[in-house]
């Protein structure tokens, strides 16, 4: 139980830190093809109003609010270099979706995408540990009984999908 906790936490966190990385996105960069969409959310997050929710839900304080943004700041810009790196691989891979299919070369830049994606997991699971452990105990335990709401909710509408269609042969 308290490992589903702890992974709602972080994907509660997470979309926290991806708030602090969308607003990292310059304006002047050159525009890349937009990533897979992660966790149901888009690129990276839903936005401030994610931060004020739980700003205001966790009731944290101003210096909270501030050392959770000066971290998320600091992650952010450790992590960019990691997320150009991952963008330049996508359209590398993109090459061969349109041209001429060369399994050698997928499988090398697959392989460099898998140890760029361990480096963000490590860096956003850090981050999220490094955010927990500014919230008081009480806090922490509001945290974990949103996550377990949230979980409960998400295990709930998984069994009410209606099934995939048979894939076409």
């Amino acid at each position: 139980m308290k490992s589903i906790r702890f992974r709602l936490l972080i994907a509660a966190l997470a979309v926290l830190l991806g708030t602090a990385l969308g607003k990292a996105q310059t304006a002047d960069a050159a525009p890349a093809p937009p990533p897979p969409a992660m966790h149901g959310h888009g690129q990276w997050g839903m936005g401030d109003h994610v931060m004020g929710f739980f700003a205001d839900y966790l009731d944290l304080t101003d210096a909270q609010q501030a050392q959770m943004k000066t971290i998320m700041h600091t992650q952010r810009e450790s992590m960019k270099p990691l997320f150009q790196q991952s963008r330049q691989i996508e359209q590398q891979l993109h090459q061969y979706v349109e041209g001429t299919f060369d399994e050698t070369k997928v499988r090398a830049l697959a392989t460099q995408k898998a140890l760029i994606e361990a480096e963000l997991t490590v860096a956003q699971t850090r981050t999220h540990n490094q955010l927990f452990q500014l919230l008081t105990a009480d806090q922490q335990t509001k945290m974990k009984q949103f996550e377990a709401t949230h979980q409960a909710r998400m295990q709930k509408r998984m069994q009410q999908a209606p099934p995939a269609p048979p894939a076409e042969e």
